[in-house]
């Protein structure tokens, strides 16, 4: 397995690779397909940087000290709100 793994980074399969991209795409797509590629990968670590930096600024509330009986009382009252919804649909 680890001589298969040799065979695909060799520097000929790597030319050969170049190759053929470089002539499905030809010499003028190949500057704005790495240009669109930077920007994704930009547009990506810009995403994460945000992720990580949303889970920092929000602390979540310990579960703990959620009441069971308030939690009960809001489901049945989102549920209930819900229901009235879907009647006010239907009655349309």
């Amino acid at each position: 397995m680890n001589v298969i793994l040799l065979e695909i980074f060799s520097p000929t399969v790597i030319i050969v690779v170049v190759a053929v991209i470089f002539l499905l795409f030809g010499g003028s797509k190949l500057p704005q397909l790495a240009k669109a590629l930077g920007q994704s990968k930009k547009a990506f670590k810009e995403g994460i940087d945000e992720g990580e930096h949303d889970d920092t600024a929000k602390p979540r509330k310990n579960l703990e000290s959620v009441d069971d009986e308030a939690l009960f009382e809001e489901a049945r009252r989102r549920a209930q709100q819900m229901r009235a919804e879907e009647a006010k649909k239907l009655e349309r």
